[in-house]
C-alpha cells in the first residue's frame, strides 16, 4: 500500500494497508471529499460502459497517437468494451484511519515477516551480493520493501490493471489528471515489455508486481537483473529485488550508514519540535543541534546531513506518550519510496530484525 515522485503497492487486509501507505506518499494526498458530497461510486454504477466518446477520452487518445504513435487500431483493440469497477471507487473513496504507530508496526514487523526474510536472505544470498555490489544498497533493506509491500511476492493484487486506471481516469474526478498521465505510462510500459495491457494484473490503487510501483515509477526505475531485456517486477526475483535497489540507489541511498537514532522521549529544543513529522527538507535539522540538544553522542550523518525529527505514537497507559527518533539520509531515502515516516521507521526496524 511506497511513485514517480522518487517510490508503494490487495485484496481485504492488503488493500486497507495500500491505500493507507498511498494516502500518506501523496499519491492521494488531495483533501478528502465532505462528508455530504457524493461519492464518486455514488455517481456510477457497477459494469457500466465507459464512454470512449467523451472529451477527455478522444484528447487522450490524440496524444496517443501523436505524441507516442499508437495507431487508432491499437487504441480501439485495447479500448473497446471497457468498464466501470465500482469497487475500485469504493475504496478510493472510503477514508481510511490511520493508525497510531503502535499498532501500525505490529501489523509488518511481525514474526513471520522476520522469519520468512531471513530465509529469503539466505535464499538469495549469491544474488543479494551482486545487487549490493552493483547499487550499494543493502540487502536486509531490500527485503523488509519487498515483504512490506507483497509479502515477498504472494500478494500483488488481482485486479486488471487497465480497467482500474480506466476507472480512476473517467470516474474518480479528484485524481483524474494523476491517473491519466498513470494510464499513459502504462500503456507505454506495456508496450516497452511486451505486455498485452488487457491482461495485466495489479493493486486497486493500479500499483504493480512485487515491488508495488505504480506505470510512471515503473518506467522510471524498474531494471532487468536477470540476463534479459525485460523488466518482469511479477515473476523474476532478481527483476523484483534489483529494482527495489535502483529505486533507493536513486534516492541516494548510502551503503552501510544508519537509518535512524532513538533520541529519548522528550524533545528538549524548540527547533526540533518545530519539524516534528514535517515531510522533506522542512522536517530536517543539523545533527550537532539534535545532539547539543538531547545531549546525546549519535552516528555521523553521511557527508554530515541533516536529519528528519519523527515522532513515533506509544501505547497509551505507559509512562510516555510518544518515542522520538532522528531519520539518517537513509531513512530519507525510504521516504522517497514511500513519503511515510511511519512506512519508512517499520522498514527500518524490520531491516534491523534481519540484520540479527
Amino acid at each position: 500500500m511506497r511513485a514517480n515522485p522518487p517510490p508503494v503497492f490487495l485484496p481485504g487486509f492488503l488493500l486497507l494497508l495500500a491505500l493507507t501507505g498511498l494516502l500518506l506518499s501523496g499519491i492521494l494526498a488531495a483533501p478528502l471529499a465532505a462528508a455530504s458530497q457524493p461519492m464518486a461510486a455514488d455517481l456510477v454504477e457497477d459494469g457500466q460502459p465507459i464512454d470512449l466518446s467523451q472529451d477527455k477520452y478522444r484528447q487522450l487518445f490524440d496524444e496517443l497517437t501523436q505524441k507516442y504513435q499508437f495507431t487508432d487500431d491499437e487504441l480501439q483493440a485495447t479500448f473497446q468494451g471497457l468498464t466501470i469497477n465500482r469497487k475500485i471507487l469504493v475504496l478510493m473513496d472510503k477514508q481510511v484511519e490511520v493508525k497510531p504507530y503502535y499498532s501500525y508496526a505490529p501489523l509488518f514487523v511481525t514474526p513471520d515477516n522476520i522469519r520468512i526474510g531471513k530465509e529469503k536472505l539466505q535464499q538469495y544470498k549469491v544474488l543479494l551480493d551482486r545487487i549490493e555490489a552493483v547499487f550499494g544498497v543493502n540487502r536486509e533493506t531490500i527485503v523488509a520493501i519487498w515483504g512490506v509491500e507483497t509479502r515477498f511476492g504472494g500478494r500483488q493484487g488481482n485486479y486488471n490493471a487497465l480497467q482500474t486506471l480506466n476507472t480512476l481516469f473517467d470516474a474518480y474526478p479528484r485524481r483524474s489528471d494523476f491517473f491519466r498521465k498513470q494510464l499513459i505510462d502504462f500503456l507505454l510500459l506495456c508496450r516497452e515489455e511486451g505486455l498485452d495491457p488487457r491482461e495485466v494484473k495489479g493493486s486497486s490503487a493500479g500499483a504493480l508486481g512485487q515491488t508495488q510501483f505504480i506505470p510512471s515509477s515503473f518506467r522510471s526505475y524498474a531494471v532487468s537483473f536477470d540476463g534479459d531485456a525485460r523488466r518482469d517486477v511479477w515473476n523474476s526475483t532478481p527483476d523484483v529485488l534489483a529494482s527495489i535497489a535502483n529505486y533507493l540507489k536513486r534516492a541516494n541511498w548510502v551503503f552501510g550508514a544508519p537509518l535512524y537514532a532513538d533520541l529519548g522521549y522528550r524533545l528538549n529544543d524548540p527547533q526540533l519540535l518545530a519539524v516534528l513529522n514535517k515531510s522533506g527538507s522542512a522536517a530536517r535539522v543539523p545533527l550537532d543541534l539534535v545532539q547539543q540538544s538531547q545531549n546525546l553522542v549519535l552516528p555521523p550523518s553521511p557527508q554530515n546531513r541533516p536529519v528528519t525529527i519523527v515522532g513515533l505514537d506509544l501505547e497509551p497507559g505507559g509512562p510516555y506518550t510518544t518515542r522520538y527518533v532522528a531519520g539518517y539520509p537513509n531513512f530519507q531515502a525510504i521516504t522517497a519510496w514511500n513519503r511515510s515516516n511511519r512506512y519508512a521507521m517499520v522498514i527500518s526496524e524490520l531491516t534491523e530484525a534481519l540484520a540479527h
